[in-house]
C-alpha cells in the first residue's frame, strides 16, 4: 500500500522541520511538499499530488484561512489538518477554519523542554489523525463509496422492547463534531422538554467558544458547563476542555460535576465518563447520540446504557468524518438507529416525544416549526 503523501503549509521554518521530522519517522507517511504560505501551496498542490494537508493559520500574503476559501473550490474532499496556537485567538480562527471546511485539528506544542519532546508531541497527535482520515477515504482520489456498517444480530432484539420515556439526551463526538453540533442542535427547538449534555473531545479555551458560537446558531441555549450548575429543559452543557463531565441528582434537581479524573480512552473529557453517570441517575430514560469520531471512545457507556434499557442512536458512516466512535457502537449491535447527521435531530425530538402526553407531544411539534 503506498504511503500517505503529506504537504505542510507552515510560515515558520522550524515548524515546517519538526512536523517533517515528526511525520517522516512512520513508514506508512511521506511528507511530499512544504509551503510557507496559502498561495504557495495551492500552486504546489497539483503538482505534489498530497492525500492530506497540516495547515497553518496565521501565514503572510494568504493565511489558513483564506486558503480553505480557495482550495474548497477546486479540493472539496482533500482532508485539512489545522495546525494552530493553543491561545484564544487560535481557538477562535480554528472554529472558523472548520466551519470554511477543516477536517480536524490539532494544537501546537508549548511550553516543552527539549526538540525532541516536542517532535514526540507532533508525532502523537498528527499520526493517528492522518492514519484515521486517510482511511476513512475522506481523500480527494476516493474511488469507492463506504460500506454499509456490519450489524450483529444483537440489534434485532431491541426491536422487540418499547422505547422508554427520554428524560436527558447525551451526545459524544469527537473529530468532525463542530459543524455536525451545529447541524444536529440548530433543529432543536427552544421548548425542547429535556436537557442535552455534551461531551465534544476538545482542549481547553476551544470548549467554551464552541459553546458560544452554538448559542447563536441555535433555538436551545448551549452553554459550557460549570460544576454544581443545575441543569434543565431546552439548553445544551458542553464538557469543557480537559475536564471530565457528569451528571448527578440530588432530589428534584440535577446538578452537573467536572473532574480531572485520569483520562479515559485517551480522552479528558470523555464520553464514557458522561454516560455512565447519565445511566447511574437516569437508568432507561436515557437517550444516547454517537456522533462523527475516531477512537472508541462511548462503546463502554453504551453499553451500559443498552443493559439498563435506554435508547441510542448513532451517525451513518456516509455524513460522519471518521465513523470511529458511532462506527463501534454500531458493530457492537448497540444502536437503536443509524442516522445521516441531516436527520439526527428529528430522531432526538421524536424519541423524546414517546412517553409523554398528547400536549407536551404537539408542544414539541409546534417548536419545531417556531
Amino acid at each position: 500500500m503506498p504511503a500517505t503523501r503529506v504537504m505542510v503549509v507552515d510560515d515558520a521554518v522550524v515548524v515546517r522541520r519538526l512536523v517533517t521530522d515528526a511525520l517522516s519517522g512512520d513508514p506508512e507517511i511521506e511528507v511530499v511538499g512544504a509551503a510557507a504560505n496559502g498561495r504557495i501551496a495551492l500552486a504546489k498542490i497539483p503538482q505534489v499530488n498530497p492525500d492530506i494537508l497540516i495547515l497553518d493559520i496565521e501565514m503572510p500574503e494568504m493565511d489558513g484561512l483564506q486558503m480553505l476559501e480557495e482550495l474548497r473550490m477546486s479540493y472539496p474532499r482533500l482532508p485539512v489538518i489545522m495546525f494552530s496556537m493553543l491561545t484564544k485567538r487560535g481557538a477562535v480562527a480554528t472554529l472558523d477554519a472548520l466551519a470554511l471546511g477543516a477536517t480536524d485539528y490539532v494544537t501546537k506544542p508549548s511550553n516543552l523542554r527539549s526538540t525532541s519532546e516536542a517532535i514526540d508531541s507532533i508525532r502523537n497527535s498528527l499520526v493517528p489523525r492522518i492514519k484515521a482520515l486517510c482511511a476513512a477515504g475522506k481523500g480527494h482520489r476516493r474511488l469507492s463509496a463506504p460500506q454499509e456498517p456490519a450489524i450483529t444480530a444483537a440489534d434485532d432484539s431491541r426491536a422487540s422492547r418499547p422505547p422508554q420515556r427520554v428524560d436527558i439526551v447525551a451526545i459524544g463526538v469527537s473529530t468532525g463534531g463542530p459543524n455536525a453540533l451545529a447541524l444536529v442542535l440548530s433543529s432543536i427547538p427552544k421548548d425542547f422538554p429535556v436537557p442535552i449534555v455534551i461531551v465534544q473531545h476538545m482542549p481547553p479555551l476551544f470548549t467554551n467558544f464552541l459553546a458560544e458560537r452554538l448559542a447563536t446558531q441555535c433555538a436551545i441555549d448551549v452553554r459550557e458547563a460549570a460544576s454544581g450548575e443545575a441543569i434543565y429543559p431546552g439548553c445544551a452543557w458542553l464538557a469543557p476542555g480537559d475536564y471530565h463531565m457528569t451528571v448527578e441528582r440530588h432530589g428534584k434537581a440535577t446538578l452537573l460535576g467536572t473532574n480531572k479524573g485520569p483520562p479515559e480512552n485517551s480522552c479528558r473529557p470523555s464520553v464514557d465518563v458522561l454516560f455512565r453517570s447519565v445511566v447511574a441517575n437516569y437508568g432507561a430514560n436515557a437517550l444516547a447520540v454517537v456522533m462523527t469520531g475516531m477512537g472508541q471512545d462511548g462503546l463502554r457507556g453504551c453499553e451500559q446504557v443498552h443493559e439498563a434499557g435506554g435508547q441510542i442512536v448513532v451517525q451513518d458512516e456516509a455524513t460522519s468524518v471518521v465513523w470511529g466512535m458511532p462506527g463501534f457502537v454500531a458493530k457492537a449491535g448497540l444502536a437503536d438507529g443509524i442516522l445521516g447527521v441531516e436527520k439526527l435531530g428529528g430522531a432526538m425530538i421524536e424519541r423524546v416525544e414517546l412517553g409523554r402526553s398528547r400536549s407536551d407531544a404537539s408542544g414539541i411539534k409546534a417548536g419545531r416549526h417556531g
